[in-house]
């Protein structure tokens, strides 16, 4: 009766109308797009709106449509970071079903981190193609580590040991990252500029870069979506409706690794979108994955691109790295996830 119960409650809340999904989806797209017009027009200088639609269409005459025309990479980064992060987080939650899941709490983006740091240290690492490889091997090893770890004792990897693991792996490899930087002088600007986490000063190439990872990991995370939806029934529910519960698991972490990689080669260890959207994405338009991921793929898009406009406007004419104002919304929001009772299972 309770595996029963179980999947009647789990089904009911992957039904919800279609129209009411719709119409958060295109609501959430127009706030991208009006996000996107702000985040050329503010900056150390703010252009009006003409200069913005005149550097869109390409021309760069003057001195205003010349700064648009620096701010369009930086924002479409943004965006492409943003959904890559959210597509992470709501994966990686679907796959270990653990409320707390999320790229940063699971030390995956310390694993990137210290093995960019690695490459910048001992293999002349300096630009995002070569950080790219290097962010991605790391952050498989760290996310295969964490949940093995996990996995340990009787009841298996539960949300809290998951958790823990995370935790106490992100602590261990960044003391690894300070003995890499220390003793390094010469590379310690480089590796703490990039630690930090930001968008400033990108060109095109950064986009270029990773927008195929982009369209890859999220093809792969939309088509193990069913079966997401399946693991949420349990492992034992999800086997009998004909999943192959390992091989989803590996598959889904697989797109959700590669997206994170990617995303922090690019814009560094940037923390909690994956942790904040999920669950808000799960508030507006329930838990079914063929919906979700798509829908933290455009919120996180504009979670990102609201917090970097912030960070130029709260430090102007100076900024604010976007890492910086993640780590301001999301730990709190972080304190009330845990402080709730039902944290062990999504």
């Amino acid at each position: 009766m309770t595996s029963q119960s179980t999947v009647e409650s789990t089904a009911a809340k992957l039904r919800r109308s279609t129209h009411v999904r719709l119409a958060w989806m295109l609501a959430a797209l127009a706030v991208v797009a009006v996000l996107m017009i702000l985040s050329t027009m503010i900056g150390s200088r703010n252009v009006g709106l003409d200069d913005v639609l005149a550097a869109y269409g390409g021309s760069a005459a003057g001195f205003d449509q010349a700064a648009v025309a620096k701010r369009i990479p930086r924002t479409l980064l943004v965006v492409c970071v943003g959904a890559a992060l959210g597509i992470s987080g709501a994966v990686m939650q679907g796959v270990t079903r653990n409320p707390l899941a999320d790229p940063g709490i699971l030390g995956v983006n310390t694993g990137a981190s210290l093995a960019v740091v690695i490459g910048i240290a001992f293999f002349g690492l300096s630009t995002a193609d070569g950080y790219i490889w290097f962010a991605i091997v790391g952050a498989t090893l760290t996310a295969v580590f964490v949940y093995a770890v996990g996995s340990l004792g009787r009841q298996g990897a539960t949300p809290l040991k998951l958790a823990l693991a995370g935790a106490a792996t992100a602590a261990a490899l960044s003391s690894f990252i300070s003995a890499v930087v220390l003793p390094r002088g010469d590379i310690a600007d480089l590796a703490r500029d990039w630690q930090i986490g930001g968008v400033g000063g990108v060109t095109f190439d950064s986009v270029t870069l990773i927008l195929p990872f982009l369209i890859v990991g999220l093809l792969i995370s939309v088509y193990s979506a069913p079966g997401l939806n399946a693991l949420a029934l349990g492992d034992e529910l999800a086997a009998g409706l004909g999943q192959h519960v390992g091989t989803t698991r590996m598959v889904s972490a697989a797109g959700a690794v590669l997206l994170c990689g990617a995303a922090t080669a690019v814009a560094g260890p940037i923390g909690f979108v994956g942790l904040v959207i999920p669950h808000a994405c799960r508030l507006l338009i329930g838990i079914d994955h063929r919906w979700l991921i798509p829908f933290s793929a455009v919120t996180g898009a504009a979670l990102l691109t609201a917090s970097d406009i912030l960070g130029r406007i709260i430090a102007r004419p100076a900024e604010l790295d976007v890492g910086i104002l993640t780590a301001l919304i999301g730990a709190p929001f972080f304190i009330a996830i845990v402080r709730r009772q039902k944290v062990r299972s999504l």
